[in-house]
């Protein structure tokens, strides 16, 4: 083999490899983009489903005749359900059997 042939074998790898590396490079900057947009489509995808969650559980409360509540209402009433009072004269306290409390529901589904 000759040195001339030596060294255009080497020109000729060296030529390759760098178009190798240009096609990963592509690739690698391909792959980033699809992740990205993965994670914006994940992170989309979840806040529909927290909205239409939202709108099932509305159709649910004014389909059954229910009055619809604030979300701090709905905490309230979470609480409420729960076996907690929510009312300033016993609020925290638990409920003993769970009876009924007429300020807690005041407060809940009253009309302020």
């Amino acid at each position: 083999m000759e040195k001339k042939d030596l060294y255009d074998g080497f020109v000729e790898l060296e030529q390759q490899t760098q178009a190798m590396l240009s096609k990963l490079a592509g690739l690698k900057q391909n792959m980033a983009q699809l992740v990205e947009k993965n994670a914006e489509l994940e992170i989309e995808n979840r806040h529909l489903r927290e909205h239409l969650q939202e709108l099932q559980t509305s159709a649910d409360h004014k389909s059954s005749g229910a009055v619809e509540l604030s979300k701090s209402k709905l905490n309230l009433e979470n609480l409420y359900e729960e076996g907690f009072h929510v009312c300033p004269y016993y609020y925290g306290q638990r409920r003993i059997d769970n009876e009924p409390c007429a300020f807690c529901v005041d407060i809940i589904y009253g009309e302020r």
